[in-house]
């Protein structure tokens, strides 16, 4: 039988803490800190929770084959990589394809307890997003669409929906915000051409996340104002970034945390099927045709635009605690507490150690020279990795 504890060093901004950790089912019973603290203890922190994720490893949401087990062997497939909370991330499509998808993520969630605690709600990233090439990214430009809070009301009648991406272009757009705010879900800015006013607009009516920021814009904006200023000026808006290496910069994402503070930002992975797969040319479930290369970029064939992303949440961690000032304990807060603030109806102490929370938490082994390494993974109180 696996042991129900373990101990390690917390990374914290003041100096890390060592404590032991102890779960009894899928709840922390307690965390007690350990004075004089052992030598050789690894770092243990609370599972990842990522809020955007399409696929991974040949598995994809928006596949048209999309099944509840789909969804279930995603999520177990992502608790191998320290994913321990996740929002399946529905891309623009027909109504009826959204609503299918949905579907399946209320029955895998139904099928399985541990997949209702990982999964929370899903994550649409779209239709209701910018026509224009570049903001509109590599989405199907068909199924574009006005913003519609009563496509939304349905959405929520298939399956259970925490955050929806939307461009608020356009006059109707501040009422939209509110209504699909009206609905309970949290309203993310992106994939958008929209003009600073419009933003502010946005924000006012509710809107608090900022999508990927720093993509899914136009390719060319004016130098100021523009839809990137604004987003990082209003604190009302927490950023999400994708820290792969290629959707940020490095230095860009030093000056995008720096203006946001760690606790207005947030990392997800954006990952797609093509993640954890060999470099080459892929079609993927929406159809389009991307080449991953061998630094891990993903673009789509023909253009210069990239497609998603290849690296996992743990990947962003590691490029925020070696390329950034933030370090090891801000990267892994940017991963865990402050994504897990932003969904709605999501288990209470997600995203934190603490006794009561949930006993989701990973192992990282920080002692060899080639950089952070996942040791283990607990999730709902089971050793998925480890131990």
């Amino acid at each position: 039988m696996k042991p129900s504890e373990v101990e390690g060093r917390i990374p914290a901004p003041a100096g890390e803490v060592a404590v032991r950790i102890t779960w009894q089912g899928d709840v922390i019973s307690e965390v007690r800190r350990l004075d004089p603290a052992p030598d050789g203890l690894p770092v243990v922190a609370p599972g990842l929770v990522d809020l955007q994720v399409n696929g991974y490893g040949g598995l994809d949401v928006n596949a048209a084959s999309v099944t509840a087990d789909t969804v279930a062997e995603l999520s177990h497939l992502l608790a191998a990589h320290g994913v321990t909370t996740w929002l399946p991330t529905i891309v623009t499509a027909p109504e009826e394809r959204i609503l299918e998808a949905l579907r399946c993520v209320a029955r895998a969630r139904a099928a399985d307890p541990v997949v209702a605690s990982a999964v929370p709600a899903a994550h649409v990233e779209g239709p209701f997003i910018s026509d224009r090439p570049g903001a509109r990214g590599v989405h199907d430009p068909s199924a574009v669409r006005p913003m519609d809070a009563g496509e939304v009301d349905r959405w929520l009648r298939a399956g259970p929906v925490g955050i929806v991406t939307v461009s608020p272009h356009g006059e109707a757009a501040p009422e939209q915000v509110r209504r699909l705010r009206g609905l309970g879900v949290t309203v993310a800015i992106g994939h958008t051409h929209a003009t600073p006013d419009e933003i502010t607009a946005a924000v006012d009516a509710g809107a608090s996340l900022s999508t990927h920021l720093g993509n899914g814009i136009p390719t060319t904006v004016p130098r100021h104002p523009n839809v990137l200023w604004r987003q990082l000026a209003d604190d009302r808006l927490s950023a999400g970034l994708i820290a792969d290496g290629h959707h940020l910069p490095y230095d860009t994402l030093e000056v995008m945390l720096r203006a946001k503070g760690i606790d207005g930002a947030f990392l997800v992975s954006d990952s797609t099927e093509i993640g954890g797969r060999p470099p080459g040319r892929y079609r993927t479930a929406v159809g389009s045709v991307v080449e991953l290369g061998e630094d891990q970029r993903l673009s789509e064939v023909g253009s210069d635009l990239l497609a998603g992303a290849a690296a996992t949440l743990l990947d962003g961690v590691r490029t925020v605690s070696e390329r950034t000032s933030f370090g090891l304990a801000g990267a892994l807060a940017l991963a865990t507490a402050n994504p897990a603030r932003h969904v709605p109806g999501i288990r209470p102490g997600t995203g934190e150690l603490r006794t009561g929370g949930p006993a989701d938490l990973i192992v990282l082994d920080d002692s060899r020279s080639a950089g952070l390494a996942l040791a283990g993974v607990v999730q709902a109180g089971r050793w998925v990795l480890g131990a």
